[in-house]
């Protein structure tokens, strides 16, 4: 044999060992990523976190978020203030969730929050300044019951509730 055969052989050699370490490298990762993914299962996060955003939605809901808010004395600004904060505070609190849900479950809600706190703005801005925090809620109330497609927090629901099932199905 001559020395360039040698050499041929002695690189196809070093070539299959090559892919074979390579082989049994790659193996052991997908092991080690298989058997990481096994032990953390992200589901339960994922089903609570949906949870958390359905009582959000429920919680800042302006029927809801008007009969948790309403206290008798007080004057419409003073009642607009309390309700947009009750939003603020409760979207504040849950804003953690959104690592768990899908990115469009979350824009759902915070959509939501923003429309809720424009409605309360805009309805508060067609009050007489002496109107009552009570003016303000029943007009609020009112706007809501007019609304042809349905209120958006029952939007918002059906959508964090079809998201949730998907993570249910196998």
């Amino acid at each position: 044999m001559d020395q360039n055969m040698i050499n041929l052989l002695i690189a196809l050699l070093a070539l299959l060992i090559s892919f074979y370490c390579f082989y049994l490298v790659n193996q052991l990762r997908k092991d080690a990523v298989k058997k990481t993914g096994d032990d953390f299962n992200t589901k339960p996060l994922q089903l609570q976190a949906y949870e958390r955003l359905v009582m959000l939605t429920e919680r800042i809901s302006l029927p809801n978020l008007i009969s948790r808010s309403s206290q008798p004395g007080l004057g419409a600004r003073d009642m607009q203030i309390l309700l947009l904060e009750g939003i603020k505070q409760e979207y504040e609190y849950n804003a953690t969730q959104q690592i768990y849900v899908s990115p469009v479950s979350w824009e759902a809600v915070r959509n939501l929050k923003e429309q809720n706190m424009l409605i309360i703005n805009q309805v508060a801005g067609t009050l007489p300044p002496e109107a009552s925090g009570m003016d303000l809620n029943k007009r609020l109330l009112e706007f809501v019951m007019t609304q042809k497609k349905g209120a958006l927090h029952s939007v918002v629901l059906e959508a964090l509730n079809f998201e949730a099932k998907k993570i249910l199905r196998p």
